[in-house]
């Protein structure tokens, strides 16, 4: 049934909202470049009108699989149900009418992909006809309307609408909110950080204006005399390694005698705006080792995920350069390129004019908000994150089950101004780490080369923000030990052995092409979590110490850093 739905309160809100604009609450500038955008639309048309012989082909092909299409559909013959989670009720493959409304929106689908993929121009204008296209036809497939989705259709029969009707509502009030559409609806109160997700006992033991260190407790009376420290990217939170404990690798750690500390950065304002990359290496990274060397009397195995991958892999060039290699026993690299050539859809945004568009925002504001960037990823996976909201909330008006590693992913961070600029224009569009000395830290070149340092890179196979093939190409250019682990980039981090899910994939062969390195790998079932921790003991001493027990704490885990807003 529905529930009571003020329009007096909407009309408040929506008051509210425009005067927060009029004041000036609300940043007008754009973090993209529109114009980019019809440019890079119309340099792509034009390049496809100038193939007219291949896109008679296409139609050719088009009108025999149309053919094709309408004989199976008219005898009612059912092909192979598709991989597509938007269409897992068993009435679109089961309902000759359902099935064949999937069926002609994923051959048209196809058909228009085939088409772009025929476009010729330089990787952003072609990422960016890719992602056009992707977002047109995620927004129009059949499981997003009510009258052709047929979980939504049956359960409008069984609340004589009060479905649709509520999901109005909702839709209504996200408008109203500011923040668009699409906030998940889950209970506020299912998690709460510090007591049911980034749980794990430890306590802050040093912090300076860019991120606090977090040492664990240990629950076993030895441990590995090598310590663990964990970067995270900037934009997300540290404690994606720290979610519910079933799902946490940082107590998973601890309980296979690790210690364990984290950097947890601070969520940063106007007042960071110039803190850049080197910043972060250097009072961040460094500086993070240096204690923990300190409190521990061991030189740390670093692990990095995504973002953080990428500083760590500057922090030991910029220590090799200085003669300090020693500093740090092996670094694990997990989700992270090195070599920027290769960004798929990414590249879209890689733009000189949408890099000039962005430059001026942060300039306005001091900083990229992390509600802009999410909304970016999300465009990357709308399917997954968009669009089954759509239906779930507006639709079927059903809340969402609780997800800690959901709850993680909208708990995001800023980055500060410095940062972007350089991390955008110096690795990104000009890719300097792929050249030796093309990157300064501190006024030291910055030569990947010259790392010493043992190294393993682990890329997941269907990582949509750092392609698993692109990561094993950055792993061989830097001589780096490689895993393969399954699922997406956030996903296939978070795999406890106790789950077995995922698998992983090994090759002690480094061959130029990466799916050469697939086709000769094995294929592991379960975790790739017990495999790396072997690969650290093998890289480490063997030395098993007594438990590093502390009294010394700031205060506990998590922190107030990752408490910020």
């Amino acid at each position: 049934m529905t529930s009571a739905f003020n329009f007096g309160d909407l009309t408040r809100q929506l008051h509210d909202a425009a005067d927060r604009m009029m004041k000036g609450g609300v940043n007008h500038t754009l973090p993209f470049d529109p114009f980019a955008i019809a440019k890079a639309s119309s340099e792509f048309a034009f390049g496809l009108a100038m193939k007219p012989a291949e896109l008679m082909e296409v139609q050719l092909a088009a009108a025999k699989q149309w053919g094709e299409f309408w004989t199976g559909a008219l005898s009612g013959q059912a092909g192979e149900k598709p991989r597509d989670r938007r269409f897992a009720a068993a009435e679109w493959q089961d309902d000759a009418y359902y099935r064949a409304i999937r069926d002609a929106y994923l051959l048209a689908s196809k058909q228009l992909r085939e088409i772009v993929s025929l476009g010729e121009g330089n990787a952003a204008t072609t990422a960016m006809a890719s992602f056009l296209l992707d977002q047109y036809l995620n927004a129009l497939s059949p499981s997003n309307f009510a009258a052709t989705n047929p979980e939504v259709v049956k359960r409008t029969k069984e609340t004589n609408g009060a479905n649709l009707v509520q999901g109005f509502a909702h839709l209504i009030e996200d408008i109203a909110s500011g923040k668009g559409i699409v906030q998940r609806r889950t209970d506020p109160t299912a998690f709460e950080k510090g007591k049911t997700i980034a749980a794990t006992p430890g306590e802050v033991v040093y912090e300076n204006d860019l991120f606090q260190l977090i040492q664990y407790t240990p629950t076993t009376e030895k441990v590995a005399a090598e310590p663990l420290l964990y970067v995270p990217p900037l934009v997300n939170r540290y404690y994606m390694i720290d979610l519910v404990p079933r799902q946490s690798l940082v107590k998973w750690l601890v309980d296979e005698g690790r210690t364990v500390f984290v950097i947890s950065w601070v969520n940063p304002g106007e007042e960071l705006k110039d803190k850049g990359v080197g910043d972060y290496v250097l009072d961040g990274i460094v500086e993070a080792v240096g204690w923990v060397r300190q409190r521990t009397g061991a030189s740390p195995d670093l692990f990095a995920f995504c973002l953080g991958g990428t500083l760590v892999a500057i922090a030991l060039a910029w220590l090799a350069a200085k003669k300090r290699a020693g500093e740090v026993n092996s670094a694990t690299l997990i989700g992270s390129l090195v070599d920027f050539a290769d960004m798929r859809d990414w590249s879209a945004f890689v733009h000189e004019g949408h890099l000039d568009a962005l430059e001026d925002h942060l300039e306005a504001q001091g900083y990229i908000d992390s509600l802009e960037l999410q909304r970016l990823f999300a465009a990357m996976r709308a399917n997954d994150l968009i669009w089954s909201s759509v239906v779930n909330h507006y639709l079927l008006d059903r809340p969402a089950p609780p997800s800690d590693l959901l709850y993680w992913f909208e708990d995001g961070a800023r980055i500060p101004a410095a940062f972007l600029k350089s991390y955008n224009r110096d690795l990104l569009l000009n890719n300097k780490l792929a050249e030796p000395a093309g990157f300064e830290v501190g006024g030291v070149p910055i030569d990947l080369g010259a790392i010493k340092t043992p190294m393993l890179v682990i890329a997941l196979k269907d990582d949509h923000v750092s392609a698993w093939e692109a990561v094993y190409r950055g792993a061989r250019d830097i001589g780096a030990d490689f895993i393969l682990g399954g699922s997406g980039h956030n996903a296939g981090v978070i795999n406890p052995p106790a789950a077995n899910k995922h698998g992983y994939w090994t090759n002690d062969a480094k061959p130029v092409d990466a799916n050469d390195w697939l086709a000769g790998a094995t294929r592991h079932e379960g975790s790739w979590w017990p495999t790396w921790t072997r690969w650290l003991t093998d890289h480490g001493s063997k030395k098993q110490v007594p438990a590093r027990v502390f009294e010394d704490g700031i205060e506990p885990a998590p922190g107030r850093f990752v408490m910020m807003k």
